[in-house]
């Protein structure tokens, strides 16, 4: 096959994904309108297929974001070419929280961010209950399925016992309530766009990951990760990532006999490229226990151990993970009893009612809400067939991204709210926009900026 080379037809085909993905988004919020009122009522979701309410506003935080989305659309691309890298990293995640915070401020600080997390079905509500954290452990399985007086709120119920201990230990430490929850979740989704960019520069793709950090850092993920708890989920795998790709491209550079253009200050010998894969492995073990999903994020350490062309971390890695499995295991939870039980309580609830003839399609709506335009216009540049049978590192991530939503979706299992849900896998996606020619990014940033911004000012989401 031929790979067509010619900028004109390139860029149609950029415009060609971002007017599909536009009309898929055009579509999925159009149709419940037009249906009848109780097919519409079945979807669970007053905006959907974002989990939300319609409600025009602004706030404090539209000036700022305001600003801020124009100082990133004239100046991010330049900066992120031109920055040392450690500055550049600096710079990016402090520029991520300030989006975050901005675009949660649109809804005001109570609404934003202290009053997300205090819902009555979040896991904020079951911590003053966990007296006794090993007991908490050896009977957490035994109270996922809802009708016993003792059920876990919904959202206790729907994922493995890592998510109540953290928010148990984040209480413990004194940083109880749901303020510093917020804020925790926040700083810690904010680290992922940084987790990518050094995942793709440890595998020899600095250029890509300078390239993608402007949209990394201006996602319209942004209104998610402001506050919900799978902000937490996409940081805790996304340096999971991170971090086996550090210790994968040490090792594939030795292997290979070659020294890394890297500068010295960010090669790791063999002495640290292992503890380093036994950090992801203990990342990727936690991963499971924070998410079911997050199973999923097996194929993004395929595709890194693929880009770095060697198997050298899987054994640390594999190491580190069962620690965690043990320990979960040797304090009375099996994460398959779990999972089975999940999908039990999982129909007990409103997903027995949300039809999946919509979901299926209308949670692919709600994603390209999450990564934005530009990332469905890279899309087709991203997975060129000639980039995956090179094994380029952005192009395998971004293809296990996709995978693994598509799994997601057509497995069932989350009809609705992925806007939030895959937050873990979107911000994989966006290393797509690395692909943009470099003359088509300012618009494709400005694009994303807007985006965002009506989707927080036009809405108001449930997280």
């Amino acid at each position: 096959m031929i790979e067509i080379t010619d900028p004109r037809t390139r860029f149609r085909g950029e415009l060609l994904g971002a007017v599909g993905a536009a009309l898929l988004v055009a579509v999925a919020f159009t149709v419940p309108q037009l249906a009848g009122e109780s097919w519409r009522r079945s979807l669970f979701a007053a905006a959907a297929p974002i989990f939300g309410h319609w409600s025009p506003h602004i706030g404090w935080g539209t000036l700022p974001a305001l600003v801020l989305a124009a100082a990133v659309v004239v100046q991010g691309p330049a900066l992120a070419d031109r920055l040392p890298w450690r500055r550049l990293l600096i710079a990016g995640y402090l520029t991520a929280v300030v989006w975050a915070f901005a675009l949660a401020l649109v809804d005001g600080w109570r609404r934003g961010v202290t009053a997300r997390l205090a819902d009555g079905h979040e896991y904020l509500a079951e911590v003053p209950g966990v007296t006794d954290i090993p007991a908490m452990l050896d009977s957490f399985a035994g109270r996922i399925v809802d009708g016993q007086p003792d059920s876990w709120t919904t959202h206790v119920s729907g994922h493995p016992p890592g998510a109540l201990l953290f928010f148990v230990v984040l209480d413990r430490m004194g940083l109880g309530g749901s303020t510093w929850a917020g804020i925790v979740c926040v700083l810690a989704g904010s680290s992922a766009p940084i987790a990518v960019a050094v995942a793709l520069r440890a595998l020899g793709a600095e250029d890509r990951a300078r390239r993608a950090l402007p949209f990394l850092v201006l996602a319209p993920a942004a209104v998610w990760t402001a506050v919900s708890a799978d902000a937490l989920f996409a940081g805790v795998s996304a340096w999971a990532v991170a971090l086996l790709a550090v210790a994968t491209g040490a090792r594939s550079a030795r292997a290979a006999g070659r020294t890394t253009d890297r500068p010295p200050d960010y090669r790791v010998s063999r002495r640290t490229a292992i503890p380093l894969a036994c950090a992801a492995g203990v990342l990727f073990g936690f991963g499971i226990y924070l998410n079911y999903g997050l199973i999923l994020m097996g194929l993004f350490a395929v595709a890194v151990l693929l880009a770095g062309r060697t198997v050298g971390p899987l054994l640390p890695a594999g190491l580190g993970a069962l620690v965690v499995v043990a320990g979960f295991a040797a304090a009375g939870f099996w994460w398959l009893d779990g999972y089975h039980l999940v999908v039990e309580r999982y129909y007990q609830g409103i997903a027995a009612t949300r039809p999946y003839g919509y979901w299926w399609w209308g949670n692919l709506a709600a994603t390209v809400c999450a990564v934005g335009l530009a990332t469905a216009a890279a899309l087709t540049r991203a997975l060129a067939p000639s980039r995956l049978r090179t094994l380029d590192p952005a192009a395998l991530l971004v293809a296990a991204a996709v995978c693994a939503v598509a799994a997601a979706d057509l497995s069932g299992l989350s009809k609705a709210e992925t806007e939030r849900i895959w937050l873990p896998f979107d911000m994989w996606l966006l290393a797509a926009t690395a692909f943009l020619p470099r003359g088509h990014v300012r618009p494709w940033l400005a694009v994303q900026a807007t985006g965002a911004l009506l989707l927080v000012h036009l809405l108001l989401t449930n997280w």
